[in-house]
């Protein structure tokens, strides 16, 4: 074999992954094959190398564990801690995703990029429940009738069934960190709903 990364040596870095995202995931081999309907003698080939991997048996696993498919092919090997993030670009917006478990909440770093000229709000509406959190800059956040101005360091939180907009303000750049729950799915840290938070709580 030549120098350099050989196909083998790709498909070869699969296996430990795997085990990795499994181990990470608190996933038994039973719950694997149970959710992916592949054997667990297979699942424990692929993992340790002794099954080659295949379209067939990395598709069902991409889905169970929520990643996109070329991040098993192509990712760190084992006990590299580093996560190969890839920004999501939509509505002009820019999303840098931090979590990946499929379900339950998702966390994301926003970026509302500089705006010379103030936007119009366009409300959406979705089912969830949104936390935000904001980093730097002012955020004007319109949720139903109400208009408000978050500085640094102000968080929000509100059901994501209620027509809502997110902005600049002052026509700067905004960062915020923001956690998607499913219906029901809260974060733990609580806001004022009357008025726009001063700070957080636990529990």
């Amino acid at each position: 074999m030549g120098s350099g990364t050989t196909d083998e040596e790709v498909l070869g870095a699969v296996g430990p992954r795997l085990r990795a995202l499994r181990r990470e995931r608190g996933i038994t081999l039973a719950d694997l094959a149970a959710r992916t309907g592949v054997s667990e003698s297979t699942l424990s080939r692929l993992e340790s190398g002794q099954r080659r991997a295949t379209l067939e048996l990395l598709l069902p696993l991409a889905r169970t564990y929520g990643v996109p498919l070329d991040d098993l092919v192509g990712a760190p090997r084992t006990g590299d801690p580093r996560i190969h993030i890839k920004p999501i670009e939509r509505f002009g917006m820019t999303f840098v995703p931090l979590s990946r478990r499929p379900g339950g909440v998702h966390a994301f770093k926003m970026i509302i990029p500089a705006q010379p000229e103030q936007l119009e709000p366009t409300p959406q509406t979705h089912e969830g429940f949104e936390w935000l959190y904001v980093l730097h800059g002012r955020l004007r956040l319109v949720v139903g009738e109400r208009d408000l101005v978050l500085s640094s360091g102000e968080a929000a939180e509100f059901d994501t069934s209620l027509p809502h907009w997110l902005g600049s303000s002052d026509g700067g750049v905004v960062e915020l960190l923001v956690l998607y729950g499913l219906q029901g799915v809260r974060a733990h840290v609580r806001t004022d709903p009357h008025r726009p938070a001063r700070g957080t709580s636990g529990r």
